[in-house]
């Protein structure tokens, strides 16, 4: 208590040396007492306050805006030097000199009574865990209230936001309460069948019946818009224009609809769940569109432009070079200027209209640099960015009388020590399910080919690298045992001849359930329905150019880097 400091009543009491000792101890007690019952006054006032902040704030009363900027300004004031928060400057006093001890314990009491007081007191949340009311949702017309996933109040994001996906709030918690009991359901089905599942087990009867059910459902749908509803939806497109998801209704079957309304509420709810984290806030520097050529796309991942760039929400990117620009003005001048028609590098295949360059990190580091920039908006697992000088860069394009336009790239490490041939794919949004994906994949095992190397993409893969290598491996396998005639069949021939790695292979021959374990001995079934079912698509398929051909690669393998 001695730390406390002096108020000007205490100097003058002490000040006055023509006074008796006796007045003096008397005119000392009586401002000791008065002092002391203002203090218990205001100590009680003060504990009033608090409680009813605390009453208020246990009704919810913080979360309306001016309240809120009131109860801001009711914040306790800084702390004195013994760690306690005094409510007016005559409280500065906590004691004087000639105080007597119990005095003193008194007051030390009602101070660890108050400290005891605020300690209880609710603790501000942090800024991005409260909702931020100036904020709204951008969709013309919402008042921010609901959430497509059904489980919160508000949204602030066209993500999460109801009315852009042509539903109500109350039909967003139906649908989330539905959802639920469906999980509920699967998770008991899939514990019930996990205690008696063996390592290779068959499809159950549920399952196949489930599966024979869904098949059912999407033949039944209608391929063709009647007129009413080719109007319903043309009137709803003119009307909203961008600012509404088109209507989805009979454009594809209940069943895939209802897939895809689930993958948007949990896609929903990660955003949510981030913006919580304070990972990602509203008004945050994402870029949300880049122009790209004769292209608009919507960008689906953060990439780490500089601030500069990436506040300004849009990119403008030159499809040659990859410069990118804050402007439409500033972006007409370089092309304008732009003497680059395709990318920089060697040309190390051409067939028709598809080439590919490869592309040394080290020589062309800026169009390396800015081609992961450009990868990364649509890309979740890439962390690669301006250390581009290890690597190699094979980049498609295809060309027409203006130029050779990005396809898609792929990158590799120029000395692999695990074999990796690929550590980065990408097919650009615009060129994406027409078989491009697949013609990059096909590329990097021929090169592991012509290496006389067995090769395996880098992990982790995305979403869609991952459902593009299974794909692709499930196409060698079942081509592969088409054209075998033996009796026997080895998955090391089998690496060595489609230069797949045997892991691969083996993880795809049992997601087909072509590999058993019988009598010790793990067996590769050639089920003769799967390759019908994939020659009768090749043959629909015809003769696509969406194929690479070995004879039109010209290009040996780098010697060192």
């Amino acid at each position: 208590s001695s730390l406390g400091v002096t108020s000007k009543r205490g100097q003058m009491a002490g000040s006055g040396s023509d006074v008796t000792e006796d007045s003096d101890d008397s005119a000392e007690r009586e401002q000791t007492n008065s002092s002391e019952s203002d203090g218990n006054l205001r100590k009680r006032q003060r504990l009033t306050r608090a409680s009813t902040r605390l009453s208020q704030s246990s009704q919810g009363w913080r979360h309306t805006p001016d309240l809120k900027r009131s109860a801001d300004h009711d914040e306790s004031p800084p702390l004195t030097p013994t760690g306690n928060a005094p409510s007016s400057e005559s409280e500065l006093d906590i004691s004087s000199p000639n105080a007597s001890h119990d005095e003193s314990q008194a007051k030390d009491q009602a101070n660890r009574d108050l400290e005891k007081d605020l300690s209880h007191r609710p603790k501000r949340r942090r800024c991005h865990e409260t909702y931020n009311f100036n904020m709204k949702c951008p969709t013309p017309g919402c008042n921010s209230l609901g959430h497509l996933t059904g489980k919160h109040e508000r949204h602030f994001a066209v993500s999460g936001c109801p009315l852009y996906h042509n539903l109500s709030a109350d039909e967003c918690k139906v649908k989330a309460v539905s959802r639920e009991k469906q999980e509920e359901e699967m998770k008991a089905q899939e514990e019930n069948q996990s205690r008696h599942a063996t390592r290779h087990q068959t499809p159950t009867s549920k399952q196949s019946k489930y599966k024979e059910q869904v098949t059912e459902m999407r033949k039944g749908r209608n391929s063709v818009l009647q007129k009413e509803q080719k109007e319903k939806h043309m009137e709803h497109r003119q009307t909203h224009s961008n600012t509404r998801e088109p209507l989805l209704e009979n454009i594809t079957s209940e069943y895939d609809l209802e897939l895809f309304r689930k993958a948007q509420a949990r896609a929903s709810e990660d955003l949510e769940k981030l913006r919580i984290q304070g990972q990602i806030t509203e008004g945050s520097n994402m870029i949300k569109t880049i122009l790209f050529g004769r292209y608009e796309l919507d960008t689906w991942y953060h990439s780490p432009y500089p601030e500069e760039y990436a506040r300004l929400g849009r990119l403008y990117v030159c499809e040659f070079c990859l410069k990118y620009m804050k402007s439409q003005t500033i972006l007409r001048r370089h092309m304008a200027k732009c003497v680059w028609k395709h990318p920089p590098g060697d040309e190390v295949y051409r067939k028709g209209s598809i080439s590919v360059f490869e592309v040394d990190g080290k020589k062309n580091k800026i169009y390396c640099q800015n081609l992961c920039l450009l990868a990364k908006l649509f890309l979740d697992h890439k962390t690669l960015y301006y250390d581009v000088e290890p690597f190699l860069f094979y980049v498609m394009t295809e060309a027409d009388n203006t130029g050779c336009h990005l396809v898609g790239y792929f990158s590799k490490e120029k000395n692999s020590f695990l074999n990796y041939n690929v550590s980065c794919i990408l097919t650009m949004p615009q060129y994406m399910r027409q078989g491009f994906g697949k013609m990059l994949i096909d590329f990097s095992y021929l090169l592991s080919k012509v290496e006389e190397k067995v090769g395996s993409p880098e992990r982790p893969l995305s979403d869609l690298g991952l459902i593009s290598y299974r794909s692709y491996w499930k196409e060698v396998l079942l081509r592969y045992m088409y054209n075998f005639q033996g009796k026997e069949i080895s998955i090391k021939e089998i690496s060595q001849e489609t230069a797949v790695n045997p892991v691969d292979i083996v993880s795809t021959l049992q997601s087909l359930q072509m590999l058993k374990y019988w009598k010790g001995k793990h067996l590769v079934l050639k089920r003769q329905d799967l390759i019908d079912e994939w020659k009768a698509k090749e043959i629909k398929r015809g003769n696509s150019n969406k194929a690479i051909d070995p004879t039109s690669l010209k290009w040996t393998p780098p010697k060192g880097t």
